[in-house]
């Protein structure tokens, strides 16, 4: 079989602040590798997200300087180019990087430096969180407004789904439809059905997990019929114990009820997982193939944040990449 890791992949699901390296983090903070272990890499079962989410307190603590960011996506740019992603879309939220001073333009700017000094294509996706103002949640749409197509390609919100319900921020999404600034929104993982159903109103492409689709099939197909895509991350579904297992996940289901997905890690530190572990995962447990694989990379290219010469580009790079393995 073809060494996996070598084949080309599209991630558009990442955060940054869940991909911090854990010898990085150790030699920043000054403590020993364990303890920041096992304060920075969930346990494969969760209680449910939130418990998942305090894996986040470490890196929050270290990305609060302009050498600690640069450096940190520059460790992940090279992580995504050894693991054979070709593009990527990394989110992060750059509010929670202000608390010693720096300016949301000094913690976008700092990011982007770290992702120009390989050679791998990365957009930014700026997070707007659900614990956070509305005020606050606007900033980030505006500063997306100024960095679109310089670096960054879209708008997230996301944070602790089940207790600030999706249906809340219509508010925010109506601005960012009126200032043309396009988005992604994470629904149906923590929370149910009605999550779903509220990012498709605000006028979403694209779902972070969507998990509990499943739950509703006259919702299956509107999203299937929309062509809207579900950012899958099987691994962290599985930690955050929206799913029993990876042989009990619906993502094959989705697949072949011809609905979009894409494949994701979420958060590589976090779920320590990479999208090369994500494809055997899937093939040993749930039956993809090769081709299924292929294809959903494919998909994830038309769906991507990205003018349509450049979805042609990368579909092209793809495709001459996939030539040379075959």
């Amino acid at each position: 079989m073809i060494d996996l890791k070598k084949l080309p992949k599209v991630e558009l699901h990442l955060h940054l602040d869940g991909s911090v390296r854990i010898d990085t983090a150790a030699e920043i903070l000054g403590q020993d590798i364990d303890i920041v272990k096992s304060n920075m890499i969930a346990p494969k079962k969760c209680t449910d997200l939130n418990e998942y989410l305090t894996k986040f307190d470490y890196p929050n603590i270290i990305l609060q300087s302009r050498e600690n960011l640069e450096r940190v996506s520059y460790e992940l740019a090279l992580d995504l180019l050894d693991d054979g992603v070709i593009y990527a879309e990394v989110r992060f939220a750059p509010l929670k990087h202000i608390k010693e001073g720096l300016s949301i333009e000094e913690v976008i700017n700092a990011v982007l430096l770290g992702f120009s000094k390989v050679d791998i294509k990365i957009n930014l996706i700026l997070c707007m969180m659900r614990d956070m103002s509305n005020s606050d949640n606007l900033k980030v749409i505006d500063i997306a407004k100024r960095y679109l197509n310089r670096g960054v390609c879209a708008i997230d919100l996301a944070g602790a789904e089940s207790l600030f319900k999706t249906s809340s921020f219509q508010e925010l999404f109506n601005y960012a439809n009126s200032v043309e600034v396009p988005f992604t929104i994470h629904a149906g993982e923590a929370d149910g059905i009605s999550s779903i159903k509220s990012a498709l109103d605000f006028g979403t492409l694209r779902i972070g997990h969507g998990i509990r689709l499943l739950e509703d099939t006259t919702l299956m197909n509107l999203i299937r019929d929309k062509k809207i895509l579900l950012e899958i991350c099987p691994t962290s579904n599985i930690q955050t114990n929206v799913v029993k297992s990876y042989e009990n996940h619906p993502i094959k289901k989705y697949y072949d009820y011809g609905i979009r997905i894409s494949i994701n890690t979420d958060n590589r530190t976090v779920s320590n997982v990479t999208l090369t572990d994500e494809y055997k995962n899937l093939i040993n447990n749930l039956g993809f193939t090769i081709q299924n694989i292929i294809d959903i990379n494919k998909m994830a290219i038309s769906t991507a944040f990205l003018s349509n010469d450049e979805k042609t580009q990368l579909l092209n790079e793809y495709n001459s990449i996939i030539s040379c393995l075959f």
